[in-house]
């Protein structure tokens, strides 16, 4: 358990930051992902059909451990399973794409923006939001997290296909990316009218996938119009992109985003230096080989190292693993992670810093 006691809720803290006033510590969420099944002792098959394990898994991650957010989801496919994607459901593991919901450019047409109170496992999530709000909302910021239209379009076809048609047919892939858009519009208006924030996940336009010249041409339209038509419902907006990003981060700005979200690959000074000026920088720990693998004082250093680097960005920081942590990433590591930020508290100063990361308080 943790060896320090927060001051404030994640939501008392949110809107501390927001007005300028003092708080207690910097945010710090881990992000779980699926593991937040361990934490609630199911399975993580359980979340596919049962609304009310998926809300308690969430709800019971959040009062472990006391993070800056919970966050309702559980993989990268449902909207386009809804469009007609088939997806393999492993008993107790992430599900997984198994199969595309079309072979060929010419079936695009057969492709129909989802119904998200009627389509496949969505409802479920609603259902689990509508729970989550209900139960923690006056506690913490509750979110849902939608895979961007960009991402989702690759699921359509096949990632090696949109990664073809890229070059050989750009008409086809903004089809691919329109349609995609239209279902993730109303995914959003859906959790929206539950009371949730919207955090989004864009795995696909990583520079690690696509070049920044094809994100520009493909993916930052349909982002920009999601990002659009979250602000014009009064909302800002995270959004996570895996592996290196550092092509498209002035993109990213210029789109008005309010929060990235980056992978530990990304070098973490030179966001900050390049956009902390224009929007909340969040990461960067390690998810495998520091949360999943290092002892509590790696993971404690890794983070006091992390938040040295950022804590400073004008427009904020908030320490989270650079992905989604493994599920069977050890709990006392997760704790060492927030309890990093508690030992710091608020406002940090350079000198607590060199004094945190001149000791070891972990022996194992």
């Amino acid at each position: 358990m943790s060896q320090f006691k927060d001051l404030m809720t994640p939501l008392e803290r949110a809107r501390a930051m927001s007005a300028g006033q003092p708080v207690d510590r910097l945010q710090c969420n881990p992000n779980l992902s699926n593991g937040i099944a361990r934490i609630s002792g199911c399975r993580i098959s359980e979340f596919n059909h049962d609304p009310r394990a998926l809300a308690d898994a969430v709800i019971a991650t959040h009062r472990r451990f006391g993070g800056d957010g919970a966050k309702v989801f559980t993989d990268l496919f449902t909207v386009a399973e809804a469009m007609g994607a088939k997806i393999k459901f492993p008993d107790d593991d992430t599900a997984d794409l198994l199969e595309p919901a079309i072979d060929d450019v010419s079936r695009i047409d057969e492709l129909e923006p989802i119904d998200p109170e009627k389509a496949c496992r969505i409802p479920t999530h609603l259902k689990a939001m509508e729970m989550v709000v209900d139960e923690i909302s006056s506690e913490v910021p509750c979110t849902a997290l939608v895979v961007g239209p960009f991402t989702t379009a690759f699921f359509l076809i096949g990632v090696e296909k949109m990664t073809r048609l890229m070059v050989r047919d750009p008409q086809s892939v903004d089809r691919l990316c329109q349609v995609s858009l239209e279902s993730t519009l109303r995914y959003v208006d859906a959790a929206a009218s539950r009371g949730m924030g919207i955090s989004i996940a864009e795995p696909l336009s990583s520079c690690t996938v696509v070049s920044p010249k094809h994100f520009r041409r493909y993916a930052a339209p349909v982002v920009g119009k999601l990002l659009n038509h979250i602000k014009d419902k009064g909302m800002g907006t995270s959004m996570h992109i895996c592996g290196k990003t550092d092509g498209i981060w002035e993109d990213l700005a210029d789109m008005g985003l309010n929060a990235l979200s980056i992978d530990n690959v990304v070098p973490l000074p030179g966001c900050v230096s390049k956009v902390g000026d224009r929007m909340k920088i969040m990461g960067k720990v390690d998810p495998s080989s520091v949360m999943f693998a290092g002892t509590r004082e790696e993971v404690r250093k890794a983070c006091l190292s992390d938040i040295r680097d950022a804590y400073r960005s004008p427009k904020g920081f908030a320490l989270m693993s650079g992905c989604g942590l493994p599920v069977e990433t050890p709990i006392r590591n997760i704790d060492a992670m927030m309890d990093a930020t508690r030992e710091l508290g608020w406002p940090i100063t350079e000198e607590k810093l060199e004094k945190a990361l001149a000791i070891d308080r972990y022996d194992d």
